[in-house]
């Protein structure tokens, strides 16, 4: 029975970082990701970059399978860079294959070549999330239902595509397909998407959506899934009565939740939630002595950033002066990626009520910002919430193009407690879409 220092279960943000951090200090690590597909992890692979990069192509006018081309170039490129970044290293293995536990600190792994057991002083989860699939009559034998992940890598476009789930993800795709020229349907119980936003950002988002030509059916779920030879028929209850929509495929963006089936954890004394995620304290730790979980695993906010600050957390409570944990993260943001993107951070209007906390609403309109007319997409709104009195930042909305970059000064701004008043007065380059912050505080 083979033994290492550390094994590493999955190659995804935290992972991968992690086992560099350990090789810097002298340690030996096995990193095990079961696909070759996946090194680098999700965000490279099937996730933010790839998504990203045919997003900005989509808009950009280039066709689907020139746009695919581009992405597949891309994540090659990076997966074998990724690879390469850990596998190099010294006193770092990388094995593909599966690994599921025998008890708290010995694996069985399994590849072409047969099974072999191994053991470990530290073991770290990062296996990642997995789509959440519904029971609906037909769904999982169909041959034209897809993830997103399924999706991504589809050779030809599809031209009739319905999404279920209103989510990021959903929406997403939507806001994609439709630039690419494809007529999409949204189907969602919910009675409104982005129903956590402020909500008039999400009532313009939807108008904008409709303008591209994305349909809506909105407190409607699907009944039935049924193949023909050219596509899919989807029988769906909405308010209105059943409807059966005709379409090339359909997209299932329900969610997404832990990873771990494969695993094998009752074989252990590691503890999980209600919805599979792996229960861990603050500085990442089950209950399990000298096992951790990093990233998607633990059900916590699925952002590769957050993956790697789940690193810094392991690695300073490893190496450094144990400070660090999920319970001083430092503020952070989050985008769904539109047309424009909407990026938000902190608190929204419900929410500091909710809370009784007093606050003064800022708002400007995206198309006062001359650099918007200079892209020429003068839609959305810039929407931020000031405490009256210390004019500390309790929340902003940016739904306007660039905001996933405007959105970072705001979280700086808030995690070090300067008031509004310090980026109504800074000096920014022109013409960008950050230096409407000068006008949106100026009304303090």
């Amino acid at each position: 029975m083979k033994h290492f220092s550390n094994i590493i279960i999955g190659f995804g943000k935290a992972g991968k970082t992690l086992a560099g951090t350990l090789a810097k200090h002298g340690e030996e690590v096995l990193v095990i990701e079961k696909d070759p597909n996946m090194y680098g992890g999700t965000c490279i692979n099937i996730a933010c970059l790839p998504t990203k990069n045919m997003i900005i192509n989509a808009h950009r006018g280039i066709r689907y399978e020139a746009a695919l081309k581009k992405k597949n170039d891309l994540t090659a490129k990076l997966r074998n860079k990724n690879y390469h970044k850990v596998a190099d290293l010294s006193g770092v293995t990388v094995l593909t294959a599966t690994a599921e536990f025998l008890d708290d600190h010995t694996l069985q792994v399994s590849d072409n070549s047969g099974q072999e057991t191994l053991q470990a002083d530290r073991i770290f989860i990062n296996t990642g999330a997995r789509p959440v699939w519904p029971n609906i009559d037909g769904l999982l034998n169909s041959k034209k239902v897809y993830s997103s992940t399924d999706l991504l890598a589809k050779d030809k476009q599809l031209k009739e595509l319905v999404i279920l789930g209103s989510g990021p993800i959903g929406l997403e795709f939507a806001s994609m397909y439709t630039q690419f020229g494809s007529h999409v349907t949204i189907v969602d119980k919910a009675p409104k998407i982005l129903g956590k936003f402020e909500p008039e950002v999400a009532q313009q988002a939807k108008h904008d959506l409709e303008e591209d030509g994305i349909s809506f059916l909105l407190e409607s779920h699907i009944t039935n899934v049924n193949d023909t030879l050219n596509g899919v028929t989807l029988t769906i209850s909405t308010p209105e009565g059943m409807k059966e929509i005709q379409a090339d495929g359909l997209l299932v963006a329900t969610g997404r939740r832990a990873n771990v089936t494969d695993l094998h954890l009752e074989r252990t004394s590691i503890k999980t939630g209600s919805h599979g995620e792996i229960l861990v304290n603050d500085v990442l730790e089950t209950n399990a002595k000298d096992v951790y979980a990093l990233g998607d695993v633990t059900g916590g906010p699925q952002f590769t950033y957050i993956s790697l600050d789940d690193w810094r957390i392991i690695a300073n409570n490893l190496y450094g002066n144990k400070t660090r944990s999920r319970l001083n993260r430092p503020v952070f943001a989050n985008t769904i990626f539109l047309n424009p993107a909407i990026s938000s951070v902190g608190r929204t209007e419900e929410q500091l009520r909710e809370a009784g906390i007093d606050y003064t609403v800022l708002k400007i309109s995206a198309a006062s910002v001359p650099k918007a007319q200079v892209i020429g997409n003068p839609r959305g709104i810039y929407k931020a919430l000031i405490d009256p009195q210390s004019h500390q930042i309790l929340g902003t909305t940016i739904y306007a193009e660039e905001s996933f970059e405007t959105i970072n000064i705001i979280s700086l701004a808030m995690q070090n407690h300067l008031p509004a008043e310090a980026l109504r007065d800074q000096i920014y380059t022109h013409p960008t879409m950050t230096e409407a912050l000068n006008d949106l505080f100026d009304q303090i």
